[in-house]
């Protein structure tokens, strides 16, 4: 018999919402694999927190800088959120989504790429490590463009211009004028910081992701013991549900909680006179996915 921990149980406890005894025969059940007691919970109903996800803390700021059609979004993490206040910190955050603003390609060739004195970015971010005193890392960063129309972008939790916990970019498709489709735009990125969709339309999911949920939901029908035509209703239901909370496109604005988004751009286009087309979005979480020492 696998041997569970109470540790495990806690953990499993938190990240569900489930009973302590629940989650002890979850763990029991799936031979103490974490992830799958998890999924053993929601199929049994008994998970409170099911879509839960670990936001462990990292320090450091999202930096966002755009012009008109273009715009870039960028992580630089460092030790204590003390430093995130440094206008050393901040003016280094600022150089850098600049320089990657003009940047084509991975995180580790911006690293290596040229700054206008000679050095390379990487070396830059090295001689900060020494000024300032903390570790210093370049995680991420990623750029959006238009043809025509506008990038447009929204940071929350702002310490300064453009630098905060969580930045979004919106790229907006269409031949009105940057500055008419600025409010619509900052608008959705505003409900995107908030409503954390996982992609802009159901197309882009992840196919291995959605037949899981399906799954799981499907399941959780059919435990209802109703007959197998109302079962299928229930599940259709369910999984339109699913796509609209985790699907841009889908999602309710959360500023009227009427209009699905797609109807928030195409009403926009209509009080332009322009057609709009919400092409593509990014948002960054400050320490989304670090992982860091549990500290007693």
């Amino acid at each position: 018999m696998t041997n569970i921990n109470a540790s495990s149980v806690k953990d499993l406890r938190e990240k569900t919402g489930a009973g302590m005894m629940d989650c002890k025969k979850a763990l029991t059940e799936c031979s103490g694999d974490f992830e799958a007691a998890v999924d053993w919970l929601r199929k049994k109903g008994l998970s409170a927190a099911g879509k839960k996800a670990d936001r462990v803390a990292a320090e450091g700021l999202i930096a966002i800088y755009t012009e008109n059609t273009r715009g870039t979004v960028l992580e630089l993490n460092s030790e204590t959120d003390f430093v995130a206040r440094n206008e050393k910190f901040q003016s280094l955050a600022k150089n850098l989504v600049r320089n990657a603003s003009n940047f084509n390609g991975s995180v580790e060739e911006l690293k290596s790429s040229k700054l206008k004195d000679g050095k390379t970015v990487n070396e830059e971010v090295i001689e900060h490590v020494a000024v300032i005193g903390e570790n210093l890392s370049l995680r991420r960063f990623e750029t959006l463009s238009v043809n025509s129309g506008a990038v447009v972008s929204y940071t929350h939790n702002a310490v300064a211009e453009g630098l905060g916990k969580i930045g979004v970019l919106v790229a907006l498709e269409s031949e009105a004028k940057y500055e008419d489709l600025l409010p619509v735009g900052k608008q959705i990125a505003m409900h995107i910081a908030a409503a954390k969709p996982e992609a802009l339309n159901i197309e882009q999911l992840d196919p291995a992701k959605v037949e899981k949920e399906k799954s799981i939901l499907s399941e959780q029908a059919l435990a209802s013991g109703k007959p197998k035509e109302v079962v299928e209703k229930m599940l259709e239901g369910r999984i339109r549900k699913y796509y609209e909370e985790v699907v841009l496109l889908e999602q309710v604005f959360i500023m009227d909680n009427k209009m699905k988004i797609s109807q928030v751009i195409e009403d926009a286009g209509r009080q332009i006179g322009k057609p709009i087309k919400l092409t593509a979005f990014v948002r960054y979480a400050l320490g989304e996915g670090i992982e860091k020492t549990a500290e007693n």
